[in-house]
């Protein structure tokens, strides 16, 4: 706690020394001033006085006089002052010396007892009085910074509406070009099948009707446009797959995945018998799906594993599932379903993970593997679809494994 300074104000030497006696005991400072004048010097430098005793008869300025001029100063009107005098004034010149700015009077000869606790009783006054100020301040400190976060928070609220605005109009004016896009797409493809059958037509006329009169060159060149024509209609036939694929009005329903899965082991068994390949399929467990785009989706992968394998090595094809429990590694708190397919083809380097699921990719030679680019992108999209992942895991010349991640519900 900071000292109690105390001005004293008396002309005369022998008041100020039997003022400080009376507190000799008391841990205060004391500044002399034998003059209104002296004091008001004084009071030019140091303004931290907790409280002033004047006498009130002086030479020159009197104490009422001083206290006056004292009060005038901003900076000065807060510290309380206790004037001493040895008369006993009527009401006017009390009156006169509360006008001036007294707090209270002393008069002579002091009481030591009565005078200290006067002082006693202002000096704490004076400090809580301070006190109250300088909360003042800290409050009017708070308020200006309180005032500003408002205001920076009214301003930054303002732009993420801004940015909110922007973006909803960013994904609108996307969603209608690409909306736009696949509209094209699919009128474009549907299109392009017209001529691309009379080109198929024609190539056939040529080979039956002009068998006899087409060199083995010229029936070499009408194989290679066949060929060529039926690329090009699996293409259009995959950008057609991958444009219908942003339809909204997506049929969902509980679906037994095995059977999606012996349908197309179905109508793959030719290429399984050509290639002996052994296919294991675990029971896998009933996910909501679209059952028409889950027959593209694992036909796509299975179909691949049955393509890409390696010579004089017969496929080996295994198809499990692992459901992850809440907390491990499900997002969100969802629990997935994935099913894993894995073989022992040719594989791809995994620098590669990042461009498989690319529309018209192809990791391979054209003329060493068929195909459009576009599968594993239509499979992309429908696990995308179904609020899903896909993801894969590979190694050249030692196989693959496709890994589908779909949202799973439970048994119901």
């Amino acid at each position: 706690m900071s000292t109690i300074k105390i001005l004293l104000v008396d002309d005369r030497e022998d008041n100020l020394m039997s003022i400080e006696a009376i507190f000799a005991s008391h841990d205060y400072q004391f500044v002399r001033a034998n003059s209104g004048r002296q004091a008001l010097k004084i009071l030019l430098k140091e303004q931290d006085f907790n409280l002033i005793l004047m006498d009130v008869k002086m030479p020159g300025l009197s104490g009422f006089e001083t206290a006056s001029l004292i009060y005038e100063r901003e900076k000065l009107k807060d510290i309380p002052i206790i004037f001493i005098t040895a008369h006993s004034y009527n009401d006017e010149s009390v009156y006169e010396g509360y006008k001036a700015g007294a707090v209270d009077y002393i008069y002579k000869p002091i009481k030591p007892e009565l005078l200290k606790a006067k002082v006693a009783v202002f000096v704490d006054l004076h400090k809580k009085t301070q006190a109250l100020m300088e909360s003042e301040e800290v409050l009017k400190d708070i308020s200006a910074n309180l005032e500003n976060e408002i205001n920076e928070r009214r301003h930054s609220e303002e732009q993420v509406k801004t940015l909110n605005q922007q973006l909803l109009d960013n994904i609108q004016t996307l969603e209608s070009a690409n909306a736009e896009l696949m509209r094209f797409a699919y009128v474009a493809s549907h299109d392009l099948q017209e001529p691309l059958r009379k080109i198929q037509m024609y190539c056939g006329l040529l080979k039956t009707r002009y068998a006899n009169t087409i060199d083995k060159e010229g029936v070499h060149y009408v194989d290679r446009m066949q060929n060529s024509s039926q690329r090009l209609q699996n293409l259009i036939k995959d950008v057609l797959t991958y444009s219908r694929l942003t339809d909204s009005d997506q049929f969902f329903k509980k679906t037994n995945v095995n059977d999606i899965i012996n349908e197309i082991l179905i109508d793959l068994e030719v290429r399984i018998k050509e290639t002996n390949a052994k296919i294991r399929v675990a029971k896998l467990p009933e996910l909501y799906v679209n059952p028409g785009q889950m027959f593209q989706l694992f036909q796509n992968i299975i179909s691949n594993a049955l393509k890409f394998t390696r010579k004089d090595t017969p496929p080996e094809i295994d198809i499990t599932y692992q459901i992850n429990n809440i907390g491990e590694h499900a997002v969100n708190g969802q629990q997935y379903c994935h099913i894993s397919i894995k073989d022992n083809g040719i594989g791809f380097d995994e620098v590669y993970l990042d461009q498989i699921f690319t529309l018209f990719k192809k990791l391979n030679a054209p003329n060493e593997y068929e195909g459009t680019g576009i599968g594993l992108a239509i499979c992309k999209k429908i696990v995308e679809q179904h609020k899903g992942f896909i993801r894969a895991t590979s190694k050249l010349n030692s196989g693959s494994t496709f890994t589908i991640s779909l949202p799973y519900i439970g048994e119901n």
